[in-house]
Order: structure tokens, then sequence, then C-alpha cells
């Protein structure tokens, strides 16, 4: 039988290793949110597109579906006609449980007090060997209140809040009769506004 040399040898680099071990989390790669609107932009979105309150609540248009299907497209007519309304539901209903629970006002006027003048100071800092920029901290400042706020009932607050603005805004795209107010002629109208 004839030998047979095979070379193994090379030269082989381990690659660094992180710190942190099997969990290591590496903070320079979360994502840029350089492509969401600012809050102020999304208020004028909202505003721009908000329709009449007296068009809104005009009782004379709560009517009953005469069948399934009717309904189930005045439901999906009125949620696209009214949403900036329907926004506005939510964001009153959200106000209101926050202005009854003080301390969620608390934790959350701390966590806006420490981002603000996080962002103020712009500087960066190290926190057990990595670099965390103005960025990183404001998010670990409201990554470390989220814990909190549910420890003072902010879930509670969220799915009451989710709950009764579901209600309110169901019952309304259910009985409203979006039909009174919207006919054929304008309807290709609806669509390019909203």
């Amino acid at each position: 039988m004839a030998q047979t040399n095979v070379d193994v040898g090379g030269h082989m680099q381990v690659p660094p290793q992180q710190g942190g071990g099997r969990f290591a989390f590496d903070l320079n790669s979360l994502p840029k949110l350089q492509s969401l609107p600012s809050p102020l932009e999304l208020i004028q979105l909202v505003r721009s597109s908000m329709r009449p309150w007296t068009v809104f609540f005009n009782v004379q248009n709560f009517k009953t579906a005469v069948s399934m299907q009717r309904l189930t497209g005045r439901v999906k007519r009125n949620l696209s006609y009214f949403q900036s309304n329907y926004i506005f539901v939510f964001v009153v209903l959200m106000i209101y449980c926050l202005i009854t629970s003080p301390l969620i006002l608390f934790v959350l006027g701390g966590a806006a007090f420490l981002c603000h003048r996080l962002r103020a100071r712009n500087t960066n800092i190290t926190v057990m060997g990595n670099q965390l920029t103005p960025r990183q901290q404001i998010i670990a400042v409201n990554l470390g209140a989220t814990p909190l706020l549910f420890l003072v009932g902010a879930g509670a607050v969220l799915f009451w809040t989710l709950g009764a603005s579901c209600f309110v805004i169901a019952s309304h795209a259910i009985f409203y009769n979006i039909d009174a107010i919207v006919t054929e002629e304008n309807e290709g109208f609806l669509a390019e506004v909203v």
C-alpha cells in the first residue's frame, strides 16, 4: 500500500472574543431611528386629515346595518374616513388615564427629565467597557423606566385605554352610517384623501 502525505498545516486566526459570554449584546447594533417622523410631524398629519366633530358626532347618522355585507363595508369605510378622529379619541382616553394615575406621571416625568439632561449633555460614557452614545443612553433610560411603569400600574392603564378605545371606536364604526355623508360621486375623493 502506498503512503499518502496530506498537509493539514495552515494559519488559523481565532476571531476576537466579545465580552459577556454567550449572551453578549453589541450596543452598536441598535437600529437607526432616523426614518421615523417626529411627534410634531405626526400631530400635523393627524390634524390635517381630521374630520369635523359635528359630522363625527351627528346622531342622525347612527343607524343599524341592513346586512352583514353592508356592515363590513361600513366599518372599513368609517375606519378609513374617520381615522384621525379615532386616533384623537385614543389620545384623549390615554391622557385621562395618565392624569388619574399620578405615579405613572411621576415615572414618565422622571424619564423625560433624564432623557432631556442626557441629550443636553451630549457626551459618550463608558459602561462595562462599552462606549454609549447619547442616543444609546436615552434608550437605556427608557428601558430602565419600563419595569417601573409596570410596577406603578401602567399595564392596567394601557389595557383599560386599549379596551375603552376599541369599544368606542368599534361602536362608532359599526353604527355610524357613512353612506349619509359619502356618496358614490365623492367616494373617489375619500380614497385620495385617506
